[in-house]
This record gives C-alpha cells, sequence and structure tokens, in this order.
C-alpha cells in the first residue's frame, strides 16, 4: 500500500479516510550498497514518521521507536504510525529513550548499522516551564543513544539538532561555520549539547555523526504546538491570532518533503575526511515573515485573518535565515519548495483531517 494515496482506516467504531501525503518529489532512490538497517528514534514524529516511510519505501529495512509523550496528542502519533509506516510495514516501538536499560535492549534487539535520532523533547516555550523534560529527553536520552551507538557498532549516527543553535544573530544567512554559544532558550542549548556530545563521540570512539540543523519544519502531519498548526485551527474557527513581535519576526519555513530529502542523502554522506562530525544546515534559505506566512495561509483557507498584535515572547528570535551552500555541494540539494505551494499542500491535508478527527 501507498502512503501517498488515500487511506480508508477503521478506529474508534467509524471508517474514515486518512488524506493522502502530496508528493513533491519522487521516492528517495538510496544507491547500490550493501543492504543497511535503519533505527529511527521519533518515529511517531512528525519529521520522524515522514522519514522512516520515504526511507521504507526505497527498500530499507527500517524500526522505529518513540516514547508516544503527552506533550501533545498521542492519537496523532498513533495516526502517523498507523497510516504511514504500518502499511510499509515498520513497527514502532515504545521506548523511553532516556531509560538506559531500555534503550540497551533495544539497540541488542535491533542491530542497527545506521541510526537516525529525531526523537527530542521540541518546543522553545514549552523549555521555559518544564526543564526536566528537556534534561532527560534531550540529554539524558541522547546519551543513551549515543551509547547504543558505540556499544553496536553503529556506522553513522544522523541526529537532529536545530537552527535554534544560532541564538539570536543578526548576521544572516547563518552559517555552519559561525559560533553558536549564546543560546537563548533551554531547548537550544540541549541542541547545542548534542553537538558537543556528538563530536567527543566522534573524537574518542571513531563514530561518524551528521548532526541537522532544522529550519522552522511545516507540512502535513505536522505537530499542533507549532504556530501553523494553530494558526489555521484558529482561522478556520474565526478566532483572533496572536502574533508575537508584532509580527515583524521572520522565519525560513521549511517544506517536510524538503527536510525528508535531505535527511535520506545524507545518511550515505557519512563524514570521511578531517572530521568524523559534522552539520548541515536543511532550511529554504528564504525568510518570510509571520504576517506574511499568515496571508498565504489565510488565503489558501478561503479567510480572512484577525490579528492580535503582541510583544516578542521570550526564547524567540527575531529571524532565521539557512545558508544552505554547504548542503548543495555535499548531497547536490537545497529545499526548493515554494511557501505558496508548501502551504496549499498542508491546507489539503489539514482541512481533510480535520473532518475525521
Amino acid at each position: 500500500m501507498d502512503p501517498y494515496d488515500p487511506i480508508v482506516s477503521v478506529a474508534a467504531g467509524s471508517r474514515r479516510t486518512i488524506p493522502p501525503q502530496p508528493r513533491p518529489h519522487p521516492p528517495y532512490t538510496r544507491r547500490a550498497m550493501p543492504r543497511s538497517s535503519f533505527l529511527v528514534t521519533g518515529a511517531a514524529g512528525f519529521i520522524g514518521a515522514h522519514v522512516a516511510a520515504r526511507l521504507a519505501a526505497s527498500g530499507a529495512a527500517v524500526v522505529g521507536c518513540d516514547n508516544f509523550n503527552a506533550y501533545y496528542s498521542p492519537a496523532l502519533k498513533h495516526a502517523r504510525v498507523r497510516e504511514l509506516l504500518q502499511p510499509l510495514g515498520v513497527g514502532c516501538d515504545e521506548v523511553e529513550l532516556a531509560d538506559e536499560a531500555a534503550v540497551r535492549a533495544l539497540f541488542d534487539r535491533v542491530r542497527p548499522t545506521i541510526v537516525i535520532h529525531l526523537a527530542a523533547q521540541a518546543g522553545v516555550r514549552h523549555s521555559l516551564t518544564h526543564p526536566q523534560a528537556y534534561i532527560q529527553s534531550n540529554l539524558v536520552g541522547f546519551a543513551n543513544v549515543l551509547e547504543g551507538c558505540r556499544r553496536g557498532g553503529v556506522t553513522h549516527l544522523v541526529y537532529a539538532s536545530s537552527s535554534s543553535v544560532y541564538g539570536d544573530r543578526t548576521d544572516p544567512p547563518f552559517r555552519e561555520s559561525q559560533p553558536t554559544d549564546e543560546p537563548v532558550s533551554l531547548y537550544a542549548a540541549t541542541k547545542k549539547a548534542n553537538e558537543l556530545m556528538a563530536h567527543a563521540y566522534a573524537r574518542l570512539y571513531g563514530l561518524r555523526a551528521t548532526g541537522l540543523r532544522f529550519f522552522t519544519v511545516y507540512g502535513p502531519w505536522g505537530r499542533p504546538d507549532m504556530a501553523y498548526f494553530s494558526f489555521a485551527e484558529k482561522l478556520l474557527a474565526g478566532q483572533p491570532l496572536p502574533v508575537f513581535g508584532h509580527g515583524s519576526l521572520a522565519r525560513d519555513f521549511t517544506y517536510i518533503d524538503d527536510i525528508v530529502e535531505g535527511v535520506a542523502r545524507l545518511t550515505e554522506a557519512a563524514p570521511q575526511r578531517d572530521s568524523l562530525h559534522e552539520v548541515f544546515n536543511i532550511g529554504s534559505h528564504t525568510p518570510v515573515t509571520v504576517l506574511a506566512f499568515i496571508e498565504t495561509l489565510a488565503r489558501h483557507l478561503g479567510v480572512t485573518p484577525q490579528l492580535e498584535l503582541l510583544p516578542m515572547q521570550p526564547g524567540d528570535v527575531a529571524f532565521t535565515c539557512a545558508d544552505v551552500n554547504k548542503l548543495r555541494e555535499r548531497i547536490g540539494f537545497e529545499p526548493n519548495t515554494p511557501l505558496d505551494e508548501g502551504l496549499r499542500r498542508l491546507v489539503q491535508w489539514f482541512k481533510q483531517w480535520r473532518s475525521c478527527v
């Protein structure tokens, strides 16, 4: 079964059609190489489910895991597994990565050759009020994954960092070579710590590791805590939108399929030369103001937005902008989905999803 086709699902005693995932790119085709087994952590998450599905569709052996926590509705996470992963034969084990024994057992059972670590406690603002969740998931959990890779002889660790590591810089575009030692949130600090931890394991144990600095990812099956998701819900409900930074904030909005393409290609581009650890930006390199984003989203929804302009929130940054030269040179690809097209696909999915839940 193709996850890009509409799926009829039976859940909670009702028969419903789950909207298809748009297909802007052909499925990624892996180059001829010895068969690898992939472990994708956070496979029930927004990016993780898309990545695991893409790899499985290309013929890779994929096992996923997730802790299915309640940061946002676990029902959406289970729906991603049911509609995107299970039709391709991808399982998603419930595993708490902060549990050392559970992670050891997971690696012993799966014995992956490549690990794509996308599990994390997400959300900048949530980190202001729930710091321990970030310590446990993003630091303790990541340390356990690193140990699993070291013990298991993993050939390549690909892990999610974040554009948040750049802090509140004022010199765009943001390049991987720029200093990233002034985070403005605990979330950003944990992601910077992940990069340092991976670098240390590369130096100490020869673990090839690639960190991915994602820039504001959006698209079908997205996270309800993200602004675009709440914007869409409020717009359709005729409610005013709280717009922080008085609408002047700008973000490098990046469509999910572009993120997945970058991840898939980088899994086969493990560091080989000077350093066994590298980081890459994956962003659209075309910042858009939040107001312009809202206007485009509202147009596709067919509504007129009501705005409540508010001051900038703690932990926020004024803008983000990715320099993708390094990414382009390494894998011959850079994100290229226009915002208007990406939001059209998002709205198509969102309306159908909203009618199903």
